[in-house]
């Protein structure tokens, strides 16, 4: 079996990649194109971009069952230990899965909450959300192909658990966004 590469200049566009997650992640639903990366099917670039930047050795990670063609890509490149849902700190999922599965943290240790990585088709058309809260001066529009269509309500129920929650970055072909537990989500 051939794995194909990661990131053609791993350092460099590893680095990118962090500064794009972690401006998302400020900054809730401004959209960031991610660079240098070859993807295995069925993830995007951006999917495996952000994987490739968050992962490691030390990460418990759980991918829903659409990933099981790239999990030895991912294996390989990340030697992140396959976990179930509830015990993981990351995810990567080609659907939203059901959030309640997944540490949401605690009161005194938000933190440890997971983040999941969310493969949708497209960041440019679809359903539009109005995005309100830290980071944003005025409410933000954030259309979206790819999530159900009573996503602000499974939103709303993560949100008011804050500080603890979940967190989820979206990915659509070599472009990606970010909506923490603390951001406000209703349908535009």
């Amino acid at each position: 079996m051939t794995l194909s590469a990661g990131f053609t200049n791993p350092v460099a566009d590893a680095q990118a990649c962090f500064r794009s997650v972690l401006d998302a992640m400020a900054r809730p639903g401004r959209i960031h194109t991610i660079t240098g990366i070859v993807a295995p099917a069925p993830l995007c670039e951006a999917t495996a971009a952000v994987l490739l930047t968050l992962a490691d050795h030390e990460t418990p990670l759980w991918l829903d069952s659409s990933t099981k063609a790239a999990r030895d890509w991912i294996a390989f490149h990340t030697g992140a230990a396959i976990v179930p849902a509830d015990r993981s700190t990351f995810g990567v999922a080609l659907a939203l899965p059901d959030l309640a599965g997944f540490p949401n943290g605690t009161d005194e240790m938000p933190e440890t909450a997971a983040t999941i990585i969310v493969q949708v088709d497209s960041l440019e058309a679809g359903q539009r959300f109005v995005l309100a809260g830290p980071g944003l001066r005025e409410p933000a529009i954030l259309a979206v192909t790819g999530l159900p269509p009573d996503f602000a309500a499974l939103w709303q129920r993560n949100h008011a658990l804050f500080p603890r929650g979940i967190d989820l970055i979206l990915c659509a072909g070599v472009r990606l966004t970010a909506l923490p537990r603390s951001v406000s989500i209703k349908d535009a």
